[in-house]
């Protein structure tokens, strides 16, 4: 079966803090695979291609895919090194700080010669973000399989989703991110990390310097800032007693982008305010859902558990 949304780049093990001192819990992660995951649980046809170690969690991480209905494309192991880790430390509000074991780790061994072609076409959206730019070969397989979608006509989707620590330095990563641009339609980021790009002032600007249809700026509980058109929109955010705050961008942007295929958007021409608005209003109820619970993927919700939500919210 054809995806409808393709996603492009890590898949991880996030140690999440437990209850007892120093303890972790084992969770799957990475946003790319966050968000194909997500998106399958609210009925899209979804994919990922990315690399995991030839391990045990290497493993878990592809049943984890193929339990929630994800093709999982192209050859996804590899030899060369373990699966990536990474170390999430939660606050008492749930917010997080990262560590990350990938000194190498399996995500940065993506090649280009993994990336299929004919999926990048069929798709109706292509979805990377920045943390596989961070590292070779990884990075070289990012950006030909963004620039590969955008000359086969797909919606490209890119999530800024900035990790200082996966990074030499904070230039190579403004430079990298600004290169995907000219190719992205759908640009997703957060308020955080919006000087990447150039400040939020500057938005329109920038959509204009690199043809991007549409920017989105998440706030956490406050909501999201929509940018279209010649014009921006805020939808408000929904308070709720966090637990833990990790993949709740994904869940938003996994929701955000599935209301878009349900919409029947292929083309950036088909995109309408109305559109956008309501794709933005259930992004954050998705949102609202996830941080309830501890972990990213444990915490995404199903169709049914965000129109319940999102009668109630809404």
């Amino acid at each position: 079966m054809k995806p409808s949304i393709l996603c492009i780049g890590e898949v991880v093990i996030d140690f999440v803090s437990g209850k007892e001192q120093n303890s972790y819990i084992a969770n799957p992660g990475g946003a790319p695979a966050n968000v194909a995951i997500a998106a399958s649980r609210l009925g899209i046809n979804t994919a990922f291609c990315g690399k995991m170690g030839d391990d045990d969690l290497g493993r878990f991480l592809f049943r984890t895919l193929r339990e929630d209905k994800v093709q999982v494309l192209g050859e996804p192991f590899t030899k060369d090194a373990f699966t990536t880790l990474t170390f999430v430390t939660l606050s008492s509000n749930g917010e997080r700080s990262f560590s990350f074991a990938r000194k190498p780790g399996a995500d940065m061994f993506l090649s280009d010669k993994d990336i299929p072609l004919d999926a990048l076409k069929s798709a109706v959206i292509v979805n990377a973000g920045s943390c596989s730019l961070s590292r070779e070969t990884a990075r070289h397989a990012t950006h030909f399989a963004i620039q590969n979608a955008h000359t086969l006509n797909s919606l490209v989707s890119f999530d800024v989703n900035y990790r200082d620590r996966l990074w030499d330095d904070e230039e190579t990563a403004r430079v990298e991110i600004h290169k995907t641009l000219p190719f992205v339609d759908l640009l997703k980021i957060s308020e955080e990390e919006a000087y990447l790009i150039g400040d939020e002032e500057n938005i329109p600007e920038i959509m204009k310097s690199y043809d991007i249809t549409v920017i989105v700026v998440t706030k956490g509980s406050r909501g999201a800032v929509c940018h279209f058109d010649d014009t921006s929109f805020y939808e408000d955010g929904y308070e709720a007693d966090a637990v833990d705050t990790t993949g709740a961008g994904d869940a938003f942007w996994a929701c955000f982008l599935s209301c878009l295929v349900k919409a029947g958007i292929s083309k950036v021409n088909k995109l309408t305010l109305d559109v956008l608005k309501n794709a933005v209003r259930l992004s954050n109820v998705a949102g609202h859902i996830c941080v309830q619970k501890k972990g990213a993927i444990p915490s995404f919700p199903t169709g049914e558990e965000l129109r319940l939500a999102a009668k109630k919210l809404i």
